[in-house]
């Protein structure tokens, strides 16, 4: 999600950075090894409660989990030694629910991945990630990720508080509401970003160029988000479409502005990917199809080696019609597949700063309880065979967008795709 706004997304998003790049398909019951560990812990738990969890036994005796399926030098008495140890010992029990301690062995367990993309939900914060796709919610309205194992502010969508407020593509975040932000995970950074409509946080930002750390106060508000945003310019001909992310409303209003476009019969057009963080895998091959005729758009390929490739759906309603893409380093995983695309194809020139670099695919396993588990399954390549994960893609024309630039609302990058299309 790569998902997702004031998330990984889809962030995301949520890409993000960043944001979570998904697959679009039903959520599917449990995933093997939480199958595995689940039902340890459930067996666990009832044999431990006849014995008031005062005996480290050795509860896990058993066909589910036996050396069969655990190695050797894996001995599950001492997950119940170390609860015991929390639940007899730890100074504040009030705060300590069994089932915050369970909710957060989950974490831990998806946390052994050292992958930021893989992520344990509980039902709270999977409610929250819908929310997202949905784009509809109370936040600040900006993408954040890891950069270099830093919170870093993936994408600040446009007319939303926190860009109103002069947050920027790029700046870390130092400490949210004055408490250090450097140990949190994306969704605990997250979780503190948001709040109710009306109300305040106050982001300490780390900004390149700057000496200081800047101090930025955003009031939150209620984000709704339209993924797709069209313009047409009578006066040079050219058709600009925005696609601020891919959410569930992307398919439906990106067939809307392609056919916009074609009753325009426009002399170029501007795809605007830039501070995209990504999204759906499908409407990423659903968008990039309107350009490339047939062949690969994107190639999955999974730890065994096994590859499944994704080819155009063979619309190209576009493809005669010049275009240019716009990127920054705010545009991630699902915007990436598409500039990827087109850019190997040559049906379109890359104008704008090097991408974002996400080149894994994530899958969202619904859990009975209504958690959710975002976990990696493979990485992505180019139609041409290039793995861009912490690479990003180079475009043909960089042009990079100067403070100066931001401040004075000037858009060196959409001025020079302008340039080109009307040569």
């Amino acid at each position: 999600m790569d998902v997702n706004y004031d998330t990984i997304l889809y962030m995301s998003m949520q890409n993000q950075p960043h944001s979570p790049f998904v697959k679009k398909s039903p959520w599917r019951l449990y995933i093997g090894t939480l199958v595995l560990v689940l039902l340890a812990f459930w067996a666990g738990s009832s044999m431990a409660d006849r014995s008031n969890l005062t005996n480290p036994l050795n509860v896990f005796e058993g066909s589910v989990l036996n050396k069969k399926t655990i190695s050797n030098d894996v001995d599950f008495k001492l997950f119940w030694e170390v609860w015991n140890t929390l639940k007899r010992d730890y100074v504040d029990q009030n705060k300590l629910t069994e089932k915050k301690l369970f909710y957060g062995a989950l974490s831990g367990l998806v946390g052994a991945t050292d992958d930021p993309y893989s992520v344990f939900m509980n039902p709270e914060e999977a409610r929250e990630f819908e929310e997202d796709l949905s784009g509809t919610f109370d936040g600040i309205g900006a993408e954040i990720g890891f950069r270099d194992d830093v919170l870093t502010i993936i994408a600040p969508l446009e007319g939303m508080p926190a860009i109103k407020a002069g947050v920027r593509t790029g700046d870390k975040i130092y400490a949210i509401d004055g408490e250090n932000a450097q140990d949190l995970s994306v969704e605990e950074a997250v979780k503190k970003i948001r709040g109710p409509k009306g109300t305040s946080v106050k982001l300490t930002l780390v900004r390149e160029g700057s000496r200081e750390p800047i101090d930025i106060s955003i009031v939150r508000d209620t984000v709704i988000v339209k993924s797709i945003k069209t313009t047409f310019d009578e006066s040079n001909g050219l058709f600009t479409i925005k696609i601020s992310n891919f959410n569930n409303d992307t398919d439906s209003l990106f067939n809307q502005a392609v056919s916009e476009a074609l009753i325009k019969k426009p002399r170029g057009i501007i795809l605007d990917l830039r501070n995209n963080p990504g999204g759906y895998l499908d409407t990423a091959v659903l968008v990039a199809s309107e350009w490339v005729k047939e062949g690969s758009i994107v190639t999955e390929e999974f730890g065994d080696g096994r590859r499944i490739e994704h080819v155009s759906r063979g619309t190209a309603r576009l493809a005669s019609i010049p275009t240019v893409v716009l990127v920054n380093e705010g545009s991630a995983s699902a915007s990436e597949i598409v500039a990827g695309a087109l850019k190997d194809y040559g049906l379109a020139k890359l104008v704008g700063e090097k991408t974002f670099g996400k080149g894994s695919v994530q899958v969202l396993r619904q859990l009975e309880d209504g958690s959710v588990v975002k976990i990696t399954t493979a990485k992505w390549l180019t139609p041409k065979g290039s793995y861009i994960h912490e690479l990003g893609i180079e475009p043909e024309i960089a042009i990079e967008m100067s403070f100066e630039d931001y401040q004075a609302n000037r858009d060196p990058q959409n001025d020079e795709a302008k340039k080109i299309l009307t040569r």
